[in-house]
């Protein structure tokens, strides 16, 4: 069987998110004939823990760690918290705090970490990834993204040892929607749009997760457009195995899961979800996972402060039950090019969603596709869902493409056809 390498920064007992694809993808590739190796940090302490998850890995995958630096230890010492106080991700680039501090760090972080804060793992992830080189029979290397410091170590492994490379895009590089409200030094983006360039030019393939995505990446790199595919983030059926909907009757919550940031606030609907509670409808909102000050704010001025919870973080499983107990699923879509992870979980459960974004095309087409939810743009109040909500019954056929099993397949088709024209290659040049 064929070894891949898997680079990637988080890895469980991190709870961060972005996990789940390679956890996922990790898991079920072996069926499709490549065995995954992984190269992952020694900790990740950013990111809450999830112990839960450590159960899901195959006791017999080879997991390779190394030390990092990590920043954010010094934001906290910087900013006044301690060291074992949990940051929230949110908050560290919340436009709301105007402290000096606040400022300074986010200049900090915006201009000198390039490409990302976690830069600090570069050295130490190519001296760990030498030694697999030379313990294991690699024969391919995937680097999973953000943080996009994780391709210059792929990149540089795949040079030393000629081996095929292929970064996947969770989300944008150089222009990802949060840095659009903070300055960047021309000197910065230089250098982040040759690292970007270096990666997509000299990779095999290149992997994201939207069309969009892909699409303006290509228009950016023309070169690219013929190693460049889309594998959507997906769902684990397994996850929802004894699974029920157990909502309270007569009572409608309204839940949010993930991070939510201040250039995501809805005030208009905030106001809806308000008028309709004084109108008779037992509405509550709900949110899982970190929400900035702002969204915070502006939930209160809309007078929701009464029928909200903010939940915090929450193992993997216990999130997904809450899902499957909500009546509404609100996500958040900024860009065109941003199709939420969170989305193929919410359509597996099968509850109407609600998505705001504004010319967000292919989140608004996978809904209309499966008739899950809505699509609003962030000026509006999504009111019209409420009324129409019970015309939206999932269509289960249509989402079953989007399980993580049959990604898996699709990635290893692609491992498998560049692996092959790669080896034939090498034996015609000889």
């Amino acid at each position: 069987m064929k070894q891949v390498l898997f680079i990637t920064y988080y890895w469980p007992p991190s709870g961060k998110a972005s996990i789940h694809w390679p956890l996922n993808i990790i898991k079920f590739l072996p069926e499709f004939g490549w065995q995954p190796i992984v190269l992952t940090v020694d900790e990740d302490t950013f990111s809450a823990k999830d112990e839960s998850l450590l159960k899901k890995i195959d006791p017999a995958l080879k997991v390779y760690k190394s030390k990092a630096f990590e920043p954010f230890n010094l934001y906290k010492k910087f900013i006044g918290k301690k060291k074992d106080e949990q940051l929230v991700a949110s908050e560290t680039i919340s436009l709301t705090n105007k402290s000096i501090t606040h400022r300074i760090s986010i200049w900090i972080r915006m201009n000198l970490f390039i490409p990302d804060a976690r830069i600090g793992w570069y050295f130490s992830g190519i001296k760990k990834g030498k030694e697999i080189f030379n313990q294991e029979n690699v024969d391919a290397i995937v680097s999973v993204g953000p943080p996009h410091s994780v391709h210059l170590i792929g990149l540089a492994l795949s040079k030393k040892f000629h081996k095929s490379f292929f970064p996947v895009f969770i989300d944008p590089w150089v222009d990802i929607v949060y840095y659009k409200n903070f300055k960047r030094s021309k000197i910065t983006l230089a250098i982040d749009n040759h690292l970007e360039k270096k990666v997509i030019e000299n990779s095999t393939a290149s992997i994201f997760v939207t069309e969009t995505m892909k699409n303006d990446y290509v228009k950016k790199y023309p070169s690219a457009i013929e190693k460049s595919h889309v594998l959507y983030w997906g769902y684990n059926e397994e996850e929802f195995e004894n699974l029920e909907s157990k909502q309270q009757e007569g009572e409608e919550i309204i839940l949010h899961a993930g991070n939510i940031f201040d250039f995501q606030d809805i005030p208009q609907f905030w106001k809806r979800v308000k008028k309709e509670i004084d109108n008779g409808r037992n509405l509550r909102l709900k949110f899982i996972g970190t929400v900035s000050p702002g969204i915070k704010n502006s939930i209160e001025k809309a007078g929701l402060i009464n029928y909200t919870e903010y939940v915090g973080f929450l193992p993997y499983k216990i999130m997904l039950n809450e899902l499957m107990n909500a009546s509404y699923l609100l996500v958040c879509s900024t860009e065109p090019r941003h199709v939420p992870g969170k989305l193929f979980e919410y359509l597996r459960t099968g509850k109407p969603i609600i998505a705001f974004g504004n010319d967000n095309e292919e989140v608004k087409q996978i809904l209309e596709d499966t008739n899950a939810g809505m699509m609003f743009r962030y000026d509006e109040d999504g009111g019209r869902v409420f009324e129409i909500s019970r015309d939206y019954i999932t269509n289960r056929y249509k989402i079953k493409k989007f399980n993580r099993e049959e990604v898996a397949r699709e990635l290893s088709d692609i491992l498998t056809k560049k692996y092959n024209y790669s080896h034939a290659f090498k034996i015609n040049q000889k």
